[in-house]
């Protein structure tokens, strides 16, 4: 099985950073992920804000604490946060702490990676997908990475001399579309581990590649504007709830379960198949 996930963009930058000081944000542990992926000194927002005073001025009116170091992320002396510029920020997962997160970015970015200090080039800031809303377990939809972007973006562009600069490598991004069409064409085509590591068969360029999404502002308007092989699929599972296809970014078929997308597939393989 290869799973590609929002922020698996982030390790082609590795050669960029590997050795460079750089926050990771979101929940869950985002300064491991970006760890596996490469990164030599990378510290999570959690533990970077915690060494200067007062940079959250809500913090003491917050009633959850923050473990000052997670058990699979690097420790850090005050003297090695204080004298190292942070030289890029990435947005792994959905933030938490929306106000202190946007004022310490804002931090980061406007004073050239040390905040505190003047007004300097802002370092490169990476989002690991754009959606701006998306299904949970409440009734209607929840704000996602993209409304935390557009926040972040709107504020940092009204106290600042220059408008944010940022990278996103969600969907729709056609980039998301190549990256993943690009590892699926590189899978062998025999799963034998004995033959998976480069001497297996090649895999030739495929026909059709599907996407299978409940979201037509992100993954159908994606997969149309990546065109062929993508054939998309609109589920009535999440975002999208219409009784017809969506009017503005139009399915190739709209089903209501993921089940029935997997149903059409297989039946439409083997029937191309035989």
């Amino acid at each position: 099985m290869q799973v590609v996930q929002g922020h698996s963009p982030f390790k082609q930058l590795v050669n960029r950073y590997e050795n460079d000081l750089i926050v990771a944000v979101g929940k869950g542990e985002p300064a491991a992920v970006m760890s596996e992926y490469g990164f030599k000194k990378v510290i999570s927002i959690d533990q970077y804000a915690l060494f200067f005073d007062n940079i959250d001025p809500l913090g003491p009116y917050k009633k959850w604490v923050t473990k000052m170091t997670l058990d699979n992320e690097r420790t850090y002396s005050k003297e090695d946060i204080y004298s190292e510029r942070v030289k890029s920020a990435f947005i792994v997962s959905d933030p938490v702490d929306w106000s202190r997160d946007i004022q310490v970015l804002c931090d980061i970015l406007r004073c050239g990676g040390l905040p505190g200090r003047e007004y300097s080039h802002q370092p490169p800031l990476y989002f690991a997908s754009d959606d701006l809303e998306y299904q949970a377990a409440f009734p209607i939809e929840r704000l996602g990475m993209g409304a935390f972007r557009i926040t972040l973006e709107s504020i940092f562009n009204r106290i600042s001399y220059s408008p944010l600069k940022y990278t996103s490598y969600g969907k729709p991004n056609p980039t998301v579309f190549e990256n993943a069409r690009s590892i699926l064409e590189s899978l062998p085509l025999d799963c034998d581990p004995h033959t998976a590591n480069g001497h297996g068969a090649s895999r030739q360029p495929l026909d059709t590649l599907y996407m299978v999404g409940d979201n037509p502002v992100v993954d159908i308007k994606g997969a149309c504007q990546a065109g062929r092989p993508w054939f998309s699929i609109l589920t009535r599972t999440g975002v999208f709830k219409g009784k017809g296809n969506h009017e503005q970014f139009p399915a190739d078929i709209v089903v209501d379960t993921v089940e029935e997308a997997v149903d059409y597939i297989l039946k439409k393989e083997c029937r191309n198949g035989s």
